[in-house]
């Protein structure tokens, strides 16, 4: 997830919520945690920060007691991924550490299943639930496969490049939010749910410190959903140069081919190729950062509009409701 101010949709929001409601938890206090609010659930185009996100994510973590929000057939006490983080730590190399999860966790719950293996050229990291029926929305699943990827690519200070991720459920209906979760191509219905990835990488030093472990668990999730540069190549590329310019709307995909020394027609092409286009690069780049500005009172709304590039309030107003589904007074209201 490159963009800094990246906007998440409130799809997670809802199932965590939904998981929340059937292990008795308190729903308002965990809305009111992210300044969220049941009337916010019932927009399905609304989005968050990542903020947010992770503000409802550490009170669920405090009130459910449980690593595994409530999805799992057995609670793994919120706790336990700190304790495997401080010893993936002290391991030597990015190898280790894939053994180490796997063992780890094998070890201590039969809620999931790890397991790490190689195969010529590739590695192959797999997780099973014991019981799928209670992650319904694959919340779970998402979730760790993502940390299951970050974590150790934090730990050995580099991005990790994925060669696929297998999902053992169908396509789901945000498989938009996909492209931002995990940088390679899915699959879905497949036996397993697994990340590959280039054997090459498994000696990898880990070089984190302890102290900088500390501060990575203490911002956690947030860093996950935030710090990290997930988009394929030419996305990215793309991405970097319109998040350098304020003026976005004016930028032409002209000008951004020249910049990297492309035709256009080759950058209209390997955008195509990577499952995206310029024109919805620029608007999901305007919506996550006017959603970014919108949380922050004291700018005006005429100023984020003057910011992003368009021509007058009433223009912006009309290219937000629609990426959201309501006006920026709305959003910010809520």
């Amino acid at each position: 997830m490159s963009l800094v101010h990246h906007s998440i949709s409130i799809h997670f929001v809802i199932t965590l919520i939904k998981a929340a409601k059937n292990k008795g938890l308190n729903c308002e206090l965990l809305l009111d945690k992210a300044d969220l609010n049941t009337d916010m659930l019932k927009n399905s185009q609304l989005r968050i920060t990542p903020d947010q996100f992770s503000r409802l994510m550490r009170e669920l973590w405090y009130q459910g007691n449980d690593d595994f929000l409530g999805l799992a057939k057995q609670a793994t006490k919120h706790g336990v991924f700190t304790l495997m983080a401080k010893q993936a730590a002290n391991c030597p190399n990015l190898k280790a550490v894939y053994r180490h999860i796997s063992h780890f966790y094998n070890l201590i719950t039969d809620a999931i299943s790890l397991e790490f293996k190689t195969e010529g050229d590739l590695a192959f990291f797999s997780m099973t639930l014991a019981d799928n029926s209670l992650d319904p929305d694959y919340s779970l699943r998402e979730f760790l496969m993502l940390v299951w990827h970050r974590f150790p690519s934090w730990l050995i200070g580099q991005h990790l490049p994925l060669k696929s991720i297998q999902l053992a459920y169908p396509k789901p209906k945000h498989i938009n939010e996909y492209s931002l979760m995990y940088p390679c191509p899915a699959h879905f219905n497949q036996p397993t749910t697994t990340i590959t990835f280039d054997a090459k990488y498994l000696k990898m030093p880990v070089i984190q410190t302890a102290k900088a472990l500390r501060c990575y668990l203490k911002h956690a999730p947030l860093d996950w959903f935030t710090r990290q540069a997930y988009f394929q190549v030419f996305t990215q590329r793309v991405v970097n140069y319109l998040e350098k310019h304020s003026q976005i709307t004016s930028t032409s995909m002209d000008a951004i081919a020249a910049q990297l020394h492309v035709t256009t027609r080759t950058l209209r092409r390997k955008l195509n190729d990577e499952g995206t286009s310029f024109q919805a690069l620029k608007d999901n780049v305007r919506r996550d950062t006017a959603i970014h500005l919108l949380s922050q009172p004291i700018i005006p709304i005429s100023d984020i509009s003057s910011q992003l590039g368009f021509s007058e309030p009433a223009v912006f107003t009309r290219a937000f409701k629609l990426w959201t589904g309501v006006s920026p007074k709305i959003y910010r209201s809520k």
